[in-house]
């Protein structure tokens, strides 16, 4: 952890800051390896110093050893103390975590003491999620574990899927599976998407009965250390009609292109074209209305974006999902995702369910 606050405290010079306010739950696990429900961060030149309540003093101590862990009740007073000490004025804080009930009463908290006359808090968002796009070794040994995980599941429970099962009892299957096969928990709520259903792309499992030749789609993952896997996979139950091959072809195919062409220093918006262009030229473009990707790790969601005008540079050792879809009202959709880690080559998928 000492590496990852030390590359934190690098960036303090350019923002032209003192110390961070680190409040957002992935960051501060990402920085201090606590991962408890409830705490802060504060990170200056000097000193890192992790809050948390009488709940999770005991984990954070064990979990933090390179943070000064203080027990507190709530509130503001102990950041205003610890302000006072070490002279720090200018401060940044998660302004996309922070709400503004808590800003607020931040903000009176300082202006409450004379003594902080000279002190501000600055919005600085992003700082932590930028350093979290490239993955350490550690790091990507915790998500290539929950691949594994949602991989061993999508393939077991897949061809046991037959006529008269419900889409919430595929989803329960594969979530079982997942944790049979090593997940501490699901890290989004698994998608079933059956027949017509599919056609809407984050669809909740309901009672609907599967039938014959039926699309289904199915997007789900696991949670392993904190890290998330994120898979999608399109099949039919039976025989599959003329238009799942033809729109599963075409989809794979996309998918496959982008995989096999994009390059370190693409932006996110030229890595989705690279797929949009074959779901375009087959007369798809309408029914592909997500990006193609993103960011995985700590957030199911995270940095960098890969979809259209996004400006975000992929770079060499960058994790990030590619999932191109076409969906359409009436029949149903389909969807491949899988993640993969951008090396000088090219990109090399971790996620090996079968297609």
């Amino acid at each position: 952890m000492k590496e990852r606050v030390e590359g934190l405290v690098a960036q303090f010079q350019d923002k032209e800051l003192d110390g961070v306010l680190i409040s957002a739950p992935e960051n501060r696990r990402y920085l201090s390896g606590f991962s408890g429900s409830a705490g802060y961060l504060l990170i200056t030149k000097a000193n890192a110093i992790l809050v948390t309540d009488s709940r999770y003093t005991e984990q954070a101590t064990n979990q933090s050893p390179y943070f000064d862990v203080r027990q507190v009740r709530g509130g503001w007073n102990w950041l205003i103390d610890e302000l006072k000490s070490s002279g720090v004025k200018k401060v940044g804080f998660e302004s996309q975590d922070m709400t503004v009930s808590s800003y607020n009463n931040l903000i009176d908290a300082i202006k409450g003491d004379s003594a902080l006359g000279d002190v501000s808090m600055v919005p600085a968002p992003g700082l932590a999620e930028n350093q979290r796009i490239i993955k350490d070794e550690e790091e990507l040994k915790m998500l290539q574990l929950a691949i594994d995980a949602a991989d061993k599941a999508m393939d077991l429970v897949c061809p046991a899927i037959t006529p008269g099962m419900t889409e919430k009892e595929v989803a329960w299957k594969m979530e079982t599976a997942m944790r049979d096969f090593g997940a501490d928990a699901i890290s989004f709520d698994t998608i079933v998407a059956a027949g017509p259903n599919g056609a809407m792309a984050h669809h909740q499992p309901t009672d609907y009965v599967i039938k014959q030749r039926d699309p289904i789609v199915v997007d789900m993952g696991a949670k392993v250390g904190g890290y998330c896997s994120d898979l999608s996979r399109s099949i039919a139950v039976g025989e599959p009609d003329e238009t799942f091959n033809k729109v599963y072809d075409t989809v794979l195919g996309a998918q496959l292109t982008a995989i096999n062409t994009v390059k370190v220093g693409m932006t996110g918006e030229e890595t989705d074209n690279l797929s949009r262009n074959v779901i375009v030229d087959a007369g798809y473009g309408d029914n592909f209305g997500h990006s193609l990707g993103h960011g995985v790790g700590l957030e199911i969601h995270e940095n960098p974006r890969v979809g259209p005008r996004s400006p975000d540079v992929l770079e060499l050792d960058t994790v990030f999902t590619v999932e191109p879809g076409i969906y359409l009202s009436g029949w149903g959709g389909i969807r491949i995702e899988d993640i993969v880690i951008l090396r000088a080559d090219g990109a090399v998928p971790l996620s090996k369910a079968r297609k």
